[in-house]
């Protein structure tokens, strides 16, 4: 099995949220993740339309852009971890971008290998066994 139909394989039919206000990198991460086999909700540009869908939508994970339009993205990863969604941050900060309850979270700095974050993902599907 290829290294892309490994990835395919343990992502593929993941629902998974995007927020990211960089238009571009939103774009792409939404057709390479697409490519995989996933759904993807949003991707979301601002704070307050990745908060509805934390709230609302039907999702397996999430990847969450630390710094939305000049807001923290901290309340959607709040949302997320009371219903018990995983989610990673993705940011140019680091770990020093985060609050101190979430240095936990898994962390991709950008610019991050989408290797890498199939790596995570992928390990939310067992989460659900």
């Amino acid at each position: 099995m290829t290294t892309s139909a490994k990835a395919q394989s343990d992502v593929q039919g993941l629902r998974l949220l995007i927020v990211e206000d960089e238009v571009l990198v939103g774009m792409a991460l939404e057709r390479a993740l697409k490519t995989l086999g996933c759904e993807v909700i949003g991707p979301a540009v601002y704070l307050d339309k990745a908060i509805a869908l934390a709230q609302s939508a039907t999702m397996d994970g999430a990847i969450l852009d630390v710094n939305i339009a000049g807001q923290k993205v901290f309340p959607v990863a709040d949302i997320l971890s009371g219903r018990g969604i995983p989610f990673l941050f993705a940011t140019g900060y680091g770990l020093e971008g985060l609050r101190e309850g979430d240095k936990d979270k898994p962390v991709l700095q950008k610019p991050y290998s989408f290797a890498e974050l199939i790596r995570i993902v992928a390990r939310w599907r067992s989460l659900d066994s």
